[in-house]
């Protein structure tokens, strides 16, 4: 009996030291981390970030756009004056500095539509040079060039501000006069003729003389600028033939 009772015991003993078997891996608690679940993050939609991206596009774009126009501002101001030194210098005989045909009646118009607005008075005298086919023949061309500036500075050199010189071609040469009736006209065309006459080019070891034959012509109708320049021109072969000084 003590026997039985003291097996019981043993039983109780060991059944109470034992652990317990672990349970099944589907049934075992997971000591694995867990994993994070993906969420967005905070901030603009979708939409609202392409809209972002477009907004950043267009300010690029405006940008390059804007510098593209500036470059393209500058080289058009450039092209206009260079434009306008080509035309400035269109209307300038390249020799002399003077105007050429083409500017000196350019701006004898706009002299006449002055005239013709705001009253006053114009006096066309031209000039022819005596004697300058025998510069060129003697002593080239170079020198025919000198006394065609030396010309024309003496000229240049004595009229008013407002009077206008031109180069027309050649050895001819025209003055727009402001305001001069026609005896001061023809007393000024014979002075320009004399100091020409008086003038001496240097050339090399001497010196170049030549004449000159004026004549002038007053700008009546200040739509007729072309026919009062042939009648200067005229005038001027007239006076030639007058003073007997030979072709120019």
């Amino acid at each position: 009996m003590r026997g039985k009772t003291a097996e019981r015991q043993t039983q109780r003993t060991g059944a109470a030291g034992r652990k317990p078997a672990p349970s099944s891996p589907a049934e075992a608690p997971s000591t694995a981390p867990a994993v994070p679940q993906h969420r967005p993050a905070p901030g603009r939609s979708q939409p609202g970030r392409l809209a972002d991206e477009v907004d950043r596009l267009e300010a690029g774009v405006a940008k390059k756009l804007a510098r593209e126009v500036a470059r393209l501002e500058s080289e058009l101001a450039a092209m206009r004056t260079r434009l306008a030194e080509l035309e400035a210098h269109a209307d300038r005989d390249p020799l002399t500095g003077l105007l050429n045909r083409r500017g000196f009646e350019r701006e004898l118009l706009r002299a006449s539509a002055h005239v013709q607005r705001y009253g006053g008075r114009l006096v066309l005298v031209y000039l022819d040079l005596d004697d300058f086919k025998p510069v060129n023949d003697t002593h080239g061309h170079a020198a025919g060039d000198a006394v065609l500036q030396a010309v024309a500075a003496l000229l240049q050199g004595h009229v008013r501000a407002s009077d206008l010189v031109a180069r027309l071609g050649g050895d001819e040469f025209a003055v727009l006069l402001w305001n001069l009736s026609d005896h001061d006209a023809e007393t000024k065309a014979a002075v320009l003729e004399a100091m020409i006459a008086a003038a001496r080019v240097p050339w090399r070891e001497g010196e170049i003389a030549v004449g000159a034959s004026a004549g002038s012509a007053a700008l009546t109708d200040p739509d007729a600028a072309a026919e009062a320049l042939a009648r200067a021109d005229a005038a001027m072969y007239a006076r030639k033939r007058q003073r007997s000084g030979g072709g120019g």
